[in-house]
């Protein structure tokens, strides 16, 4: 059967299969206790269910707690405790943020600005760098989708003035351009806590088990991560664009009409900067105290004033602050416009997470899985692990998948009595990193929709990313370890 049959048929499949395997797990005879054995078979169910997306991944998600409350695994109450989570908020005020960039056009004035330099206009490379580091930046507060959609018409002038002219092989220079921007906008959004929603997942994931990592820990353990992932991109793409040149002055002569076209800056936008600087401020205050030794400030801080309370705080000044139409900088249809699905799926994926946990479910796989790992192989096993999930989100959502696995890796973690904090935080990473596929993120789809990107040229540069992107994050997740 084809790729595209089982493509055309996914749905169908899914409907099929995943009752079939849930059923064979639970009817298994597992030596698991009788609520870890439901778990597993609800597990196995809510996997196939993502991995052939029957329903949005969020119905999946709660579909899989409400089974569990059925079966009696857990009461109503407690199942949905995590609809309350302070990452929900968390993710709900840094949304509120990004939407605020997108709706008054922050985004695209600050790239308008960098692109606009003398530096980036000089070498194709340079050009490349300019697009790829607004992307890499933007994506780090933005969402990489809205950043990579935001760039891909300004990429696209700049193409066609190019075959315009004649210049050279428009297509080569083309295709890496834009796999730049898309696979900048994925590594970018590693690097902070708010950048994407696995990152989220994971702090939740890691908070549970006593790990509270705050926003600047977290951006100082991935930006050399994040760094030199980018910087071995930019060095990929330069050796393979080495012989193309450019027209410094059409470029600058493009990106000025485009700057000109810019209206002044609005209110509205000046309050967006506002609440970022703000929100910004706070959630790195915590780790600067800590970092300065001020352990009593730090727990205030924290206590006090949290990043999910920064957050959510940060939305409603949008809300609060009047914009030049005499009404908020977002309103309520703004508010309609936020990824609910993926801060539904949050909420049903972690409460998934907790029931492996409890039930015992993490514990027994940890041993049947540690049972088979010399520590002498650590090393190996974290390369694994990381090569794992890079591969894996080429063809599920990174969001499930880390939702999925992030509890069974403690649980292996744990009976390895290996420290849990920096593997963890080392697939969490990965999760972000898939770069091989149209269908792996939302911004290789979208470049990919361009069509000046094909299909083979995307699986050679991005194998090659997947590769370097997991030796990078096994060797810092190491160096970190020691």
């Amino acid at each position: 059967m084809s790729i595209k049959r089982i493509e055309k048929f996914r749905r169908e499949i899914g409907l099929f299969l995943a009752p079939v395997l849930s059923i064979l797990i639970y009817i298994a005879p597992l030596d698991l206790p009788r609520d870890a054995h439901i778990v597993f078979s609800i597990m196995v169910f809510c996997i196939i269910f993502w991995l052939t997306e029957v329903v949005p991944l969020s119905i999946t998600a709660l579909l899989g707690v409400s089974i569990a409350v059925v079966f009696g695994v857990v009461g109503v109450k407690d199942a949905f405790l995590s609809l309350g989570h302070p990452v929900i908020l968390l993710f709900i005020g840094s949304f509120l943020i990004a939407q605020a960039m997108t709706k008054h056009g922050l985004d695209r004035r600050f790239a308008l600005n960098l692109l606009s330099k003398d530096f980036f206009l000089k070498s194709p490379i340079r050009l490349i760098a300019g697009f790829s580091i607004i992307s890499f930046l933007l994506s780090m507060w933005v969402s990489n989708t809205a950043t990579t959609a935001m760039l891909l018409p300004l990429i696209l002038g700049i193409i066609h003035m190019f075959k315009n002219k004649g210049i050279g092989e428009t297509g080569k220079f083309a295709t890496f351009v834009l796999l730049s921007v898309a696979y900048a906008a994925s590594i970018g959004g590693a690097t902070t806590l708010i950048g994407t929603p696995t990152n989220l997942i994971g702090a939740g994931f890691l908070k549970d088990e006593g790990y509270d990592v705050d926003f600047l820990s977290w951006f100082l353990l991935a930006a050399p991560i994040t760094f030199f992932s980018y910087l071995f991109m930019l060095l990929y793409i330069k050796f393979h664009i080495r012989n193309f040149n450019i027209d410094y002055k059409k470029i600058k002569s493009l990106i000025k009409e485009e700057k000109k076209k810019l209206p002044r800056i609005s209110i509205a936008e000046r309050n967006t900067i506002f609440v970022f600087l703000l929100a910004a401020f706070l959630w790195t205050l915590p780790g600067l105290a800590n970092l300065l030794g001020n352990k009593e400030l730090y727990k205030f801080l924290k206590t006090h004033i949290p990043e999910a309370i920064v957050a959510l705080i940060a939305g409603i000044l949008l809300f609060l602050l009047p914009s030049k139409k005499g009404e908020g900088t977002l309103t309520a249809k703004d508010l309609k416009e936020l990824d609910w699905d993926t801060i539904l799926l949050f909420g049903g994926g972690i409460a998934l997470g907790k029931l492996i946990i409890k039930t015992g479910l993490a514990e027994y796989i940890g041993k049947h899985v540690a049972g088979i790992i010399s520590p002498e192989f650590i090393v190996l096993f974290i390369f694994i692990l990381v090569i794992s999930m890079v591969f894996l989100t080429e063809i599920s959502s990174n969001t499930a998948t880390v939702l999925t696995f992030a509890p069974i890796l403690i649980g292996i973690l744990k009976q390895l009595n290996v420290e849990i904090f920096y593997p963890v935080f080392g697939i969490i990473i990965a999760a972000s990193f898939a770069f091989m596929l149209p269908i792996a993120t939302p911004p290789n789809a979208i470049i990919y929709g361009s069509r000046y990107v094909p299909i083979s040229r995307m699986v050679k540069v991005g194998f090659f990313m997947n590769i370097i992107g997991s030796i990078i994050i096994t060797i810092f997740v190491l160096i970190y370890m020691k």
